[in-house]
């Protein structure tokens, strides 16, 4: 099978095409052909290295498909601890999930890592009650687009979308954000804050880290949490003083989508609202497998809105 084979950490570059050996499925797994593998931005992180779980030479990247089995059911399943970007992969037949007629391979890709970080994010770490306001930063991306969605689903009374170009932004507020702001760390707390009326808001859904993390924590008012689920600027995250915490009764979380990843509900639940048309998800741009390169590349540069899709 034709696959992008790592060899080495580093950046793009490393992403190239060749020949390997067909998977083969063991007991209680499903061999499928890929129809569509989703590009993360973890998937970067993956490739040079710098992924939180460690990541083991050679591999083949991409941990999310769309695939027909042998019965040719369509099917959508995580691929750990890679798989995806290749014409066939070996799924856990426990976790494979049919994806409704009226579910696109690109839209069922997006409700499965970057739907389920929203909906983990606003319910299990912010637990976001009705009527709060929340900021959901990366608003145009696969995540922040289901974000905006889905609080508007769960109650939030006021929803402000930060992202960094001004299509993007207008981007968000299609998908129901009540403002938008400008994703850069000078002034964003002063422009979250004149964006919720004055106010200090009480959630923050932030994954760029860096400069930016900081400013979030300043736009938390009382009992506001902060719920950090990425590093998008690759600058890490400044520590945290339990102190400045209290001063206002604020909270910060920490979100990894991995260890909750087995409890299929909140993905049956984004699955069915996304075949009632009740939420869409973004889908970007695709690329053909042996674009894989140009796709780690356009992510890295921000050049991308929702889903991205590699097609084998």
């Amino acid at each position: 099978m034709r696959a992008i084979h790592v060899r080495r950490f580093g950046g793009p570059e490393v992403l190239t095409v060749t020949e390997l050996p067909d998977p083969v499925a063991g007991p209680g797994q499903l061999l499928v052909r890929v129809l569509a593998a989703g590009v993360n931005y973890a998937d970067t992180h993956r490739t040079d290295g710098s992924y939180r779980a460690q990541q083991a030479l050679p591999f083949v990247p991409g941990t999310e498909v769309v695939g027909l089995d042998a019965d040719g059911r369509r099917l959508l399943a995580p691929v750990f601890p890679g798989g995806a970007y290749a014409e066939l992969a070996v799924v856990a037949e426990d976790q494979a999930v049919e994806v409704p007629p009226a579910v696109s391979d690109g839209a069922a890709l997006a409700l499965l890592v970057q739907g389920m970080t929203a909906w983990h994010v606003l319910r299990s770490s912010a637990r976001l009650a009705p009527g709060e306001s929340v900021v959901v930063t990366a608003a145009a991306g696969g995540v922040g687009s289901l974000a905006v969605q889905l609080a508007r689903r769960f109650g939030a009374g006021r929803i402000i979308a930060a992202a960094s170009t001004a299509d993007k932004r207008a981007l968000a507020a299609e998908f129901g954000a009540h403002a938008t702001v400008d994703s850069s760390p000078d002034g964003f707390a002063d422009r979250v804050i004149a964006a919720n009326g004055g106010r200090p808001v009480d959630v923050v859904l932030e994954s760029t880290g860096g400069p930016l993390f900081t400013e979030s924590l300043a736009a938390l008012g009382a009992f506001g949490r902060l719920v950090t689920f990425g590093n998008a600027s690759r600058q890490g995250r400044p520590p945290v003083d339990p102190a400045v915490l209290a001063e206002h009764n604020r909270a910060v979380a920490g979100f990894w989508l991995r260890p909750v990843l087995d409890d299929r509900r909140p993905l049956h639940e984004l699955l069915a609202l996304a075949a009632d048309g009740a939420i869409r998800p973004a889908i970007g741009r695709e690329y053909a497998l042996a674009d894989a390169r140009q796709a780690h590349e356009d992510l890295l540069a921000r050049r991308t809105v929702g889903k991205l899709v590699l097609r084998p």
